[in-house]
């Protein structure tokens, strides 16, 4: 049998993906490529990542004037800092000079940006200030050097829930458009969260391609068997769909189960919640790399980092209220509820990487949904087929 005759892998035409764009009943999912092929990495970094508002980092990072912290975001030197203003800022890390990097390492700035080559600075807002002996020695300026027009290059950035959203390609609708139904959906939460600090912060570093920890978020079906312990009091027939096509897709919880202290205590209640969100909770994927998590007293944010096309770094940030999350009374909850969901996101590095591997079976087609379980991650899988015909629509 030759395998590349029936292989979509081996498709060099956009036809591939018209098994994905079906309905989930009849759909497959996104074939071996996606996940194994080098070239189609590069065209998701484009017309998904790039393309889109993907995620670079937190606030919580850069919380005072002249914080900065760099970021490799695929190979793109980008650079969020927090003006005197208390925005922050995004521009590509890059001096317009001779394209040195301007900012190595995470920390304060005195000022400015100053490039480490020949001291060309620039202010927290991105405007070229000084230019040392640009005109010769003694002379800081040159009638041919418009600072005006030497600016760094500023990516279009927008922050919610804390977290760091970027639109590289700068033709993305705005972000208030992009992600308005989550919002709404959300917007109860739109109130002060606090992060709980060191001990709410881990990352885990997995083998694996970024769009297979979305997959995996998004669905509940494989509760009983790798999260035992949370599927014994919030089961399989707890859960529900959450599909919101073209933007996100998730589930929710009818059974949230309070984390306790020793005497008892739980943590505060964000203000002023409905009454759905006594017992419910949910999880939910905005395409395309960023996992949210609420609950009636605390939240989280996963961003994925895609490292290659075999390697993901997750980073898992937990917020509360200001109170829940900077009051020593609950100093030993923090930890315990950290260490709670870090057990909970390590039950799901096997599965992640393992679909890693078998995505190296030639004869794998992308496989079968099922149309009762599986619908949230046929919605993603739909939309990264969308984006990838757009880009190509475009191109051509």
């Amino acid at each position: 049998m030759n395998i590349h005759s029936k292989n979509p892998d081996f498709d060099d035409s956009m036809d591939y993906l018209s098994d994905v764009l079906k309905d989930v009943n009849e759909a497959k999912g996104l074939p071996n490529r996606h996940y194994v092929d080098p070239a189609t990495f590069e065209e998701e970094k484009k017309h998904v990542l790039f393309a889109n508002w993907s995620a670079i980092g937190f606030g919580k990072d850069i919380p005072e004037h002249g914080d900065a912290n760099p970021v490799d975001f695929i190979g793109m030197p980008l650079v969020a800092v927090r003006d005197k203003e208390g925005n922050i800022n995004v521009f590509q890390n890059t001096c317009r000079h001779r394209g040195m990097i301007l900012v190595q390492e995470k920390g304060k700035l005195r000022g400015t940006f100053r490039c480490p080559y020949h001291s060309w600075c620039y202010s927290l807002e991105g405007k070229l200030v000084t230019t040392p002996h640009v005109g010769g020695a003694g002379h800081n300026t040159h009638e041919d050097i418009k600072r005006d027009e030497l600016g760094l290059i500023k990516i279009r950035s927008y922050v919610w829930r804390d977290v760091i959203f970027v639109n590289i390609s700068g033709e993305a609708p705005e972000f208030e458009t992009y992600a308005a139904e989550v919002i709404e959906r959300w917007k109860e939460y739109e109130q002060p969260m606090t992060h709980g600090g060191a001990v709410s912060s881990f990352k885990l570093d997995v083998q694996t391609n970024w769009k297979l920890a979305v997959e995996n978020y998004c669905e509940s079906y494989h509760l009983p068997w790798i999260h035992p312990g949370l599927n014994s009091y919030s089961r399989l027939e707890d859960h529900y769909h959450i599909e919101q096509k073209g933007k996100f897709s998730g589930q929710g919880t009818l059974v949230y189960k309070q984390l306790k202290g020793s005497d008892g205590h739980v943590f505060p209640d964000f203000e002023n919640l409905s009454q759905r969100w006594d017992e419910g909770a949910e999880y939910i994927a905005l395409y395309p790399n960023v996992l949210f998590g609420v609950q009636r007293d605390h939240a989280f944010a996963i961003i994925l980092e895609p490292k290659a096309i075999d390697h993901t770094v997750e980073h898992i940030e937990l917020y509360y209220t200001p109170d829940g999350a900077t009051s020593p009374n609950y100093d030993a909850m923090r930890a315990n509820n950290a260490t709670l969901w870090k057990g909970v996101f390590e039950e799901d590095v096997f599965v992640v990487e393992g679909m890693q591997k078998g995505r190296k079976g030639d004869y794998f087609d992308g496989g079968k949904f099922s149309p009762a379980m599986d619908g949230p991650t046929h919605m993603f899988h739909h939309w990264i087929a969308t984006q990838i015909e757009a880009g190509h629509a475009d191109k051509d």
